[in-house]
């Protein structure tokens, strides 16, 4: 089997900032840094990491750009009917409010207001590119406060492959505000999956999971699926169809290209299982960059 090395993760914070702040002025005050470097609070990093050794870049947003995400690169789903969980938010499309790239971040925001009948609005982009296997790496900082529920995710075309769960899904990251800084992993079949209590998948502490950047990814291969925050590998699913004649699509449908998720929900199922709270809004999740990589078959 193929299993590349991890990736170093190192970190710049904001004390780079700081330091041409007084080379150039002298002295800073409090108006003149960005409103996020609050030198009483943690500061905001954003990650460097080396790519994966044996590993070729396929495919990336770096968010070196202005505006609304790359028209070529994201598209948008959009609706507010609950998205199967219950959810509170409309996903809008192409609305800067919700989805937007500055100061070299890709910036989704959930707002407490009212439009198109719902009580909230957010955004969820995915991928225009979909892959079968490889390595996806996210770098993302996270929301805080009950109610919020967002996610990096990979689903496939589902109308294509007999729609949700027979055509599976790969949970990258999902955090919800209630259990603050515990990240989690999972995958969804036919056999497995939450509607049933069968789903598949573990949880990792990250005490910086709100307040800094932190690498999120995972490894797919035709063997498994691996999870990963920054260097610690925490959950391992494996292909049952190797090793057991009985299992079958359901319990392993991750043959077929998967494209990527990311978005904030409000409330649902899970999400606002204790309650949504209401003064907490705006809340965003903030993107440094997201890269594809080819690690060769195993």
């Amino acid at each position: 089997m193929h299993n590349p090395p991890r990736c170093t993760v190192r970190r710049r914070g904001a004390s780079l900032l700081m330091a041409v702040c007084l080379l150039s002025l002298g002295s800073c005050t409090p108006d003149q840094l960005p409103a996020w470097l609050d030198m009483g609070a943690a500061k905001v990093t954003h990650l460097q990491v080396s790519a994966p050794e044996g590993c070729d870049l396929v495919w990336s947003d770096e968010f070196d750009y202005e505006g609304l995400p790359d028209p070529e690169r994201w598209r948008y789903d959009r609706g507010g009917h609950g998205w199967g969980n219950h959810e509170l938010q409309f996903y809008t499309e192409s609305r800067s409010e919700n989805a937007r790239v500055e100061d070299g971040l890709l910036v989704i925001e959930a707002h407490r207001e009212t439009f198109q009948g719902n009580g909230y609005t957010s955004a969820r982009v995915l991928s225009r590119q979909e892959w079968t296997y490889g390595r996806f790496e996210i770098a993302a900082r996270l929301p805080s406060g009950r109610g919020t529920w967002p996610a990096i995710w990979m689903l496939p075309d589902l109308r294509k492959h007999g729609g949700w769960p027979r055509a599976g899904e790969i949970d990258i990251m999902e955090h919800v505000g209630f259990n603050p800084d515990t990240v989690h992993s999972t995958v969804h079949t036919a056999a497995y999956n939450h509607m049933l209590g069968t789903h598949q998948g573990a949880s990792i502490h990250v005490p910086t999971a709100r307040s800094e950047f932190n690498l999120y990814a995972v490894e797919w291969t035709p063997s498994e699926i691996r999870g990963f925050v920054n260097d610690n590998h925490y959950f391992t699913f494996a292909n049952e169809r190797l090793t057991d004649p009985d299992a079958d699509f359901r319990h392993w449908p991750f043959d077929k290209p998967f494209h990527l998720i990311l978005n904030i929900a409000v409330g649902g199922s899970w999400g606002g299982r204790h309650g949504v709270d209401p003064e907490i809004w705006p809340q965003r999740m903030e993107v440094d960059w997201v890269r594809v990589y080819d690690c060769g078959q195993p």
